[in-house]
């Protein structure tokens, strides 16, 4: 059941939603400082369950056509940042399929619905990247339904909160180095194949690569990896037109969090440790990946955009 206080915060949301990115406004209070209730999900987490629900950018991103006619794949494409990354897609005018577990079905059926109201196609791919026969196939597949790719967004990630290194198992490190690390380079290598000159990947890291929480080792470790893979694989991929970058958020407020994302106690101050007082919300992220996807950035190559509120990087 839901407090008075969380209606509330859900109808201030709902305000802050009807201003697009595009209106000049105050980032301080463009959105409430949640303090979202204590609350637990199993893994991996619904929006649909999420108190309060997070903004994807289904009633506030407006899009200029800059992604015109592109085709693109994204990865955990069915909540939090990865939808409000297809969902800014679908608003640019470009075709998008996401990756998602099983599990998110429902998650994903409504993001489906938001493209397809775009007027663009929508491709569902359900499936484990911790599976390897999954992810060899999932760019062929998405390539196959749209008729090609140029726009990858390596996004999907596990993260397992445990408070000590005696309870952190070699189970929990090996799936999350698999789904964060291994499943990141197998898709890739298979999209490069096929994309042409003028492509774009986009691999999402975190706030994590450079200042880790103590609870988050293994997730944080992934993270840093992450950033220099895509260094690594910009300068690699230069030559042939393909542009490799990373979008480093911060506190964002999506299902990963009350599943066992961060310490349950932890989650009504998330993310009022940033400079801005709040935590982010996942459409707040989605003009840096559309950025780094569109032509606008064609001389930005190994970059990693830090959207988080204003926390010191290096």
């Amino acid at each position: 059941m839901v407090d008075d206080h969380s209606t509330q915060q859900e109808s201030a949301l709902r305000q802050a939603a009807r201003s697009d990115q595009l209106v000049f406004q105050n980032p301080v209070d463009r959105y409430p400082a949640i303090e979202p209730p204590k609350q637990q999900q199993s893994e991996p987490g619904l929006d649909a369950d999420l108190n309060p629900h997070a903004d994807i950018g289904e009633h506030s991103y407006r899009g200029t056509g800059r992604l015109e006619g592109r085709k693109a794949l994204v990865t955990g494409g069915d909540s939090g940042i990865g939808a409000a990354v297809a969902v800014a897609f679908a608003r640019e005018g470009a075709d998008v399929a996401i990756s998602y577990l099983p599990a998110e079905e429902q998650d994903a059926q409504r993001v489906v619905s938001i493209i397809e109201g775009c007027g663009r196609k929508a491709v569902a791919l359900p499936g484990d990247l911790t599976d390897d026969q999954y992810t060899g196939e999932v760019v062929s597949q998405a390539q196959a339904a749209m008729g090609g790719l140029d726009i990858l967004v390596n996004n999907a990630g596990k993260q397992i909160a445990v408070e000590s290194i005696e309870d952190l198992s070699d189970e929990q490190v090996a799936e999350t180095f698999k789904v964060n690390i291994q499943a990141m380079f197998r898709i890739t290598r298979e999209a490069v194949k096929q994309m042409p000159a003028g492509s774009a990947i986009i691999n999402t890291t975190s706030i994590q690569a450079y200042d880790p929480s103590p609870t988050l080792v293994d997730y944080a470790s992934t993270k840093a990896a992450i950033n220099t893979f895509t260094k690594g694989l910009a300068q690699q991929l230069a030559p042939r037109g393909i542009r490799v970058n990373a979008v480093a958020p911060g506190p964002i407020w999506t299902p990963l969090q009350p599943s066992h994302g961060q310490p349950v106690d932890a989650l009504p101050d998330f993310g009022k440790q940033t400079p801005l007082g709040r935590a982010g919300q996942p459409t707040e992220l989605a003009p840096a990946y559309v950025f780094l996807a569109s032509s606008e950035s064609s001389y930005v190559l190994g970059e990693t955009l830090n959207v988080n509120g204003g926390m010191p990087t290096p």
